[in-house]
């Protein structure tokens, strides 16, 4: 593996201030990469551009959440859900298929976005970061997400838009058997619980505002930030930050 270089040599300071870890800090990326969406790196905390501009469009629109009730489903280990975890009213779920709903396992909650284990009105803040492209389900993960948010709570989530403004394409299905059938060249992203990764279900788009509003009458921003003294310059860094009503 490239070791990690300082980019000095492109239009992009190594120097500046990283919003996950709000430390001054050097972002760096390893040489072979060109994909800064997730291997520009503040070398402090380890966080990349989607969880510096999650952070950005939290503070932004929910200043106060430091005091709210919140939820982040498949957290990572580094960035963005180290800073969110300092929440007094922080929880987390993993999600591990031969798990009982609601299990505990290690001291993780078991939980399915499909059906979630939680009463109505239950979060102020539900936080997802790159897990909706990977619900074979998403009306039902939305619909859930909704309903165990307070009145006026936000799901605040990244998810690569990389259809754009072409229209959300399916990746793979799933029947009732388990059976997957897949409808493009299988694609994988990082796991934190499973080592063969996640299967790439969903191709979004932009018209994921008109589903989510469709499926769940919530209303749906789409932040998009581009400030290089917070590490903050990739594609697909988009926040999506929907709110019920």
């Amino acid at each position: 593996m490239s070791s990690p270089h300082y980019l000095t040599n492109t239009n992009l300071p190594p120097e500046g201030f990283c919003n996950a870890c709000d430390s001054n800090t050097l972002f760096s990326v390893p040489a072979a990469f060109s994909d800064f969406r997730e291997h520009y790196k503040c070398t402090r905390c380890g966080s990349v551009p989607r969880e510096r501009s999650l952070m950005m469009a939290i503070e932004k629109f929910l200043p106060a959440w430091r005091n709210m009730a919140i939820h982040e489903s498949s957290p990572g280990t580094r960035g963005a859900s180290l800073k969110l975890a300092q929440a007094p009213g922080y929880t987390c779920s993993q999600y591990w298929p031969d798990a009982s709903p609601g299990e505990l396992r290690n001291g993780i909650r078991n939980e399915n976005l499909e059906r979630l284990t939680w009463p109505d009105n239950t979060f102020d803040l539900f936080v997802t970061q790159d897990v909706m492209e990977h619900v074979f389900d998403p009306r039902s993960a939305f619909l859930e997400i909704a309903r165990v948010l307070k009145p006026s709570g936000a799901h605040v989530f990244t998810v690569p838009l990389v259809n754009k403004w072409s229209p959300s394409e399916v990746a793979a299905t799933r029947d009732a058997e388990g059976k997957i059938t897949y409808h493009r060249p299988a694609e994988y992203h990082g796991n934190p619980v499973a080592e063969e990764g996640s299967l790439v279900v969903m191709q979004w788009g932009y018209d994921i505002v008109d589903a989510i509003s469709s499926w769940t009458g919530m209303t749906t921003t789409i932040f998009h930030a581009d400030n290089i003294q917070l590490g903050i310059r990739a594609e697909y860094v988009e926040v999506l930050v929907c709110r019920k009503k």
